[in-house]
């Protein structure tokens, strides 16, 4: 096993070769609403209770989810479709067996689709490396059964992963990694086999975890501006990424859904933005910045 201490190359930002986007962008911006489904009655609770707050089932937290499915997502597909944006779904594949609605939406709009799971009820932590690799193959197997393509991306569900999740993903054949928090570019995964790269994710600026009465609609465009405002003009230098990371029964909600609009229309009104996905800027960093990285590492 490769120790967590080297899975990714020692690289301050100062000194690391420069990032040039395509058409010499400054911010590599990827929009990325989770579109999950959530177990009712989960069979093995295991090692967290994703229903603490009652004895199962608990119907006010399991119908507020399902608020996206039937109300919000459209609500992020009217948004998008006005900015032409293509978006990077984080989804749980179950939630297309139960939704072909929801998944026709994102395939005739070409979305993207990194994986998060089968069930965002269900979790990594613990399991044996034989059936993790099963876990994932199962998701990978389901991908390619609806779509006729190969997943792309992963990004674990509930943000659980173990030790070797880098590895069997990697060696599952997906390119793009997204449950380190670490950076503000892509990074080299080192892996046993093959290549794996990290995206930039956010848990910093994620509708879930900062609308919880600590913020508002407001207040979350207010922090997604000064965000951008500063990835863009560090970009200058050399690119960055930045992520809006979204949960359709979150920032989909009548009361914040236009506060969402304003941020998409402050960040799109700049020159040098691209606008992209997750597949590709996977392609273009393999392609133009992984080798370099790893050449410039400290600890190679």
């Amino acid at each position: 096993m490769i120790s967590a201490e080297r899975r990714i190359p020692r690289s301050p930002m100062k000194g690391r070769p420069p990032l040039r986007w395509p058409g010499n962008a400054r911010v590599a911006l990827w929009v990325c609403p989770n579109i999950e489904h959530y177990s009712f009655m989960p069979q093995n609770v295991g090692i967290r209770d994703p229903w603490p707050r009652t004895p199962h089932p608990d119907i006010l937290l399991y119908s507020q989810k399902d608020y996206a499915n039937r109300v919000g997502v459209w609500r992020f597909f009217d948004l998008f479709d006005r900015f032409n944006l293509r978006a990077t779904v984080s989804l749980s594949l179950e939630n297309w067996e139960r939704f072909p609605e929801v998944m026709e939406a994102c395939l005739s709009r070409r979305w993207d689709v990194m994986c998060h799971g089968m069930v965002n009820t269900d979790y990594l932590w613990g399991l044996k490396e034989d059936e993790e690799r099963a876990y994932i193959a199962r998701c990978a197997n389901t991908y390619r059964r609806l779509t006729g393509t190969l997943l792309r991306g992963w990004f674990s569900p509930a943000l659980s992963h173990t030790l070797n999740t880098p590895d069997l993903v990697a060696e599952a054949g997906i390119t793009y990694f997204c449950d380190f928090f670490h950076d503000d570019q892509p990074t080299p995964i080192r892996v046993r086999s093959g290549r794996l790269i990290s995206l930039p994710y956010t848990v910093e600026l994620n509708d879930s975890h900062v609308l919880t009465g600590a913020m508002e609609g407001e207040e979350f465009a207010r922090a997604a501006r000064d965000m951008f405002d500063t990835l863009y003009e560090e970009g200058a230098e050399s690119g960055r990424v930045m992520c809006l990371a979204l949960h359709p029964f979150v920032m989909g909600r009548p009361h914040r859904i236009r506060h969402l609009a304003n941020t998409l229309d402050y960040i799109l009104s700049h020159d040098g933005v691209w606008a992209t996905t997750g597949a590709e800027m996977a392609d273009w960093y393999l392609a133009n910045g992984y080798a370099p990285a790893l050449a410039a590492a400290t600890d190679a």
